[in-house]
């Protein structure tokens, strides 16, 4: 297989639209993705010839409403290389599934002086069920600083265990600097130390498979609107055993076994986790946008991924009023920058008048921002539908910016 960028863009209807009349340059793919037309269709041949509701119906379209619910589990398994599909949780998205995780670790394995270790590039989605924790538990934050460029130390990684040390919640890309931490070594270390891990893995999905028994983690986060798939859906990978051995989130239909007016006794995992009708469209449409990545050349892809960073920290670095953050070798495809004197969101604005589209702020990361001793950048994140010629253009509006914001 040979990766095509020009065949694969094709793929993505909204792509070739215009705003403020110039070419769409979206770069704004860590925020969320575009959606493939294979996406789109089956979405619309769910609605108009086979949706109902799933697991309770006897009939021919419950039937085959479900079968497609579960292949997309299947579809997402794969993906994951989970042993099971029963260790794959359907999820209202990222954020649902680390509150899901924090509130069953809460109940079951994380109490008063009970230690949880976090990295300061981490995304608020997984700091703030930890807060929670703290404030309703007792529990205590250690935080694992970064170099500049994201790299994680070790050695001071190991230093942060002790005997109360329960949790380890990190994620396996940032969302503003690109970076990857040694995730399976984190695994290992926390492993040693009696531990779990919890993988944010939002970022790290939408480049292709991860085999989540590789890096030896216990929970892994993704979302469905960064994977070419619809908003409103996500995954919550966890060993079978552990999963099997935490308390519900949510209650409801589907999640129990048997309902008395003395007792409740609850379904066997997945289903423990998913209360209520779930999400069926969007699963469904997750399922197709997770095969549509994997029958890719996913390193092509990857490959293309890696020239458009490059290129963009080149171009950008050239550029004498621009400071680009975060320079890890091998890192995502997410540039975060700044132009000396003027804030960011004036920065997205123009950028936004000259057909770029990218994001401005915190990104969800303000301890990550206050160790780079910034309040906000701007970040261009691309994808493999993205072009050479946008990152020339991203370039070209940042000298519009300069020119115009003195």
């Amino acid at each position: 297989m040979t990766f095509d960028p020009q065949a694969f863009r094709a793929e993505f209807p909204i792509l070739s639209r215009e705003v403020y009349g110039k070419p769409l340059r979206y770069l704004d793919n860590a925020a969320s993705v575009q959606k493939p037309r294979v996406v789109v269709d089956k979405l619309t041949e769910l609605m108009t010839h086979s949706y109902a509701n799933v697991h309770r119906g006897l009939h021919a379209l419950s039937n085959e409403a479900t079968t497609a619910y579960e292949q997309a589990r299947e579809s997402a398994r794969a993906y994951l290389n989970a042993a099971s599909p029963d260790e794959v949780i359907f999820t209202a998205g990222g954020t649902d599934g680390f509150n899901l995780a924090g509130n069953a670790l809460g109940q079951h394995a994380i109490g008063e002086g009970d230690e949880i270790i976090l990295t300061v590039m981490e995304h608020h989605s997984n700091i703030v069920p930890w807060h929670f924790l703290r404030e309703r538990k007792g529990a205590v934050l250690k935080w694992l600083d970064v170099d500049e460029d994201g790299n994680v130390d070790l050695d001071a990684y190991r230093a942060l265990f002790t005997d109360r040390t329960r949790l380890v919640a990190v994620t396996h890309q940032s969302n503003v600097l690109g970076a990857y931490t040694p995730l399976g070594e984190m695994a290992r270390i926390a492993h040693e130390h009696d531990a779990l891990i919890l993988a944010d893995g939002c970022q790290a999905t939408v480049h292709g498979p991860v085999d989540v028994q590789a890096l030896g983690v216990d929970l892994y986060v993704a979302t469905g609107h960064k994977l070419y798939g619809p908003s409103g859906i996500g995954l919550l990978y966890g060993r079978k055993a552990l999963l099997d051995s935490l308390p519900p989130f949510k209650g409801g239909g589907e999640m129990i076994d048997q309902v008395t007016k003395e007792n409740v006794t609850y379904n066997v995992a997945p289903h423990r986790f998913e209360a209520g009708t779930p999400p069926i469209l969007e699963a469904i449409g997750l399922g197709t946008a997770l095969d549509f990545i994997a029958a890719q050349d996913v390193e092509g892809l990857r490959a293309h991924e890696d020239a458009l960073t490059g290129h963009a920290i080149e171009a950008l670095s050239a550029l004498n009023f621009v400071t680009v953050y975060g320079r890890q070798e091998g890192k995502g495809p997410v540039v975060a920058f700044n132009i000396d004197g003027a804030h960011p969101h004036d920065v997205a604005t123009i950028l936004d008048r000259q057909g770029v589209a990218v994001r401005a702020g915190h990104h969800c990361c303000q301890p990550l921002m206050e160790r780079l001793g910034v309040s906000a950048t701007a970040r261009a994140s691309f994808a493999a539908y993205n072009t050479h010629e946008e990152v020339e253009a991203l370039a070209d509006a940042c000298r519009k910016a300069k020119d115009l914001l003195g």
